[in-house]
């Protein structure tokens, strides 16, 4: 709960404010321990909604947890106290989400919470994954390798996902605009231009027949194509819904011709990745399971992953939990067999992240290369053969004058 407060300093200053806690009595405490004289305090009516005030709110980005991860290993580095980071950083980040979220994490720890705990608070913020990496460190005593440990993660992860979002993103806008382009055309300009050609009674080509045909599907049937869409956009909102419509579309990724490389590369790199950095961490290799199969981003991978986690509880070894699965390519098994004889897992994961991780950074070059040639050609068989369409029977009346 977030309490509102006016008080008064030692010096006789006057203090107001906000601070978080579970009751008003744990409120009163925490600013008891700042040395403050509290005149009044109120629990502060929290909006939501459309219209409230979290709508409006800026959003945390994995980048700001990434730099404020990479802030506090230093700050622990340099023997400042968890209190005192966490206010510095809150007195220093310019997203003033993340600020409220920091401030009311300096309050918790102030109160007597563990680090993990409060940042268990913030949901929105923090992933499971996150918060458990926190509380393992806290229990092995390596808190400032631990936040060092998610910053490289994150920052890679953040480095790995926007490379490949940002990939799709103009040839997506380009596609789009050429569709917009080609409605307006045969909305507005064909069906003019039709009325011409059809009077002059020419021979029509078939590509000028198909043209006119395209026109008067998208004048006369356009309210129920663009009905026809939304329940198309609809359905695929239910899908994502709906545990099996999930599972069927991450199934789907994994299937598209081109895309299906790019994909299965990036959970590989995740599941390398999340498992050499919670092992790092201290983390028991069963608890490393659990996590990485809620953060793996894929339902067919988190169900393999849960699979071989029971595997493991049985008594099998990594590897030969991942071999039963056709997904898991054998080279994986295989080096993580090695790392597992040999007693360098960590250093073999890790290593299979980075492959990964380059692997995928090469597919996304190679398909941003190729997209943009590809679709300029298309567009540009696109554009030319609705303007030969149109205009050679055009030119044909302008010949026959």
């Amino acid at each position: 709960m977030l309490f509102k407060y006016e008080s008064i300093t030692n010096t006789g200053e006057k203090k107001s404010g906000q601070v978080e806690a579970s009751s008003k009595d744990s409120a009163i405490a925490t600013l008891q321990r700042r040395d403050l004289i509290i005149s009044s305090i109120k629990e502060e009516e929290q909006k939501n909604g459309v219209l409230g005030s979290s709508f409006f709110e800026k959003k945390i980005k994995m980048k700001d947890v990434v730099i404020m991860s990479r802030q506090i290993s230093t700050l622990f580095e340099a023997q400042v106290s968890a209190l005192k980071a966490f206010h510095l950083l809150a007195s220093n980040t310019e997203n003033p989400s993340l600020v409220k979220v920091l401030s009311n994490i300096s309050t918790n720890i102030e109160s007597g919470m563990s680090i993990s705990e409060a940042l268990s608070r913030h949901p929105k913020a923090f992933s499971l994954f996150y918060i458990n990496m926190v509380k393992a460190g806290e229990e092995s005593g390596k808190l400032t390798q631990t936040f060092s440990y998610l910053a490289e993660y994150l920052d890679r992860q953040y480095q790995l996902t926007s490379k490949t979002k940002n990939a799709l993103i103009y040839p997506a806008f380009v596609i789009g605009v050429f569709f917009v382009v080609m409605l307006l055309m045969l909305l507005f300009i064909v069906p003019r231009l039709a009325t011409i050609i059809k009077d002059s009674g020419q021979v029509l080509p078939m590509s000028t027949k198909l043209v006119f045909m395209a026109s008067d599907m998208v004048i006369n049937y356009g309210l129920y194509l663009l009905v026809g869409f939304v329940l198309f956009v609809i359905y695929i909102y239910r899908l994502t819904q709906s545990t099996s419509g999930l599972k069927y579309l991450d199934r789907l990724k994994l299937s598209i011709p081109v895309l299906k490389n790019i994909y299965i590369k990036l959970y590989l790199s995740r599941i390398a990745d999340n498992l050499d950095t919670l092992l790092s961490s201290g983390v028991t290799i069963i608890r490393a399971m659990e996590l990485t199969s809620v953060i793996v981003g894929n339902r067919v991978y988190e169900d393999i992953i849960k699979d071989a986690t029971e595997k493991i509880k049985g008594g099998n070894s990594l590897s030969i939990a991942f071999s039963g699965s056709s997904d898991i390519p054998a080279i994986m098994v295989g080096m993580i067999h090695v790392g597992e004889e040999t007693g360098s897992l960590g250093s073999i994961l890790k290593t299979l992240g980075r492959f990964y991780g380059r692997e995928v950074n090469e597919a996304v070059d190679t398909m941003v290369s190729l997209i943009e040639p590809a679709m300029i050609v298309g567009l540009g068989l696109g554009v030319g053969l609705l303007l030969t369409s149109v205009l050679m029977p055009i030119y044909n009346i302008a010949g026959g004058i």
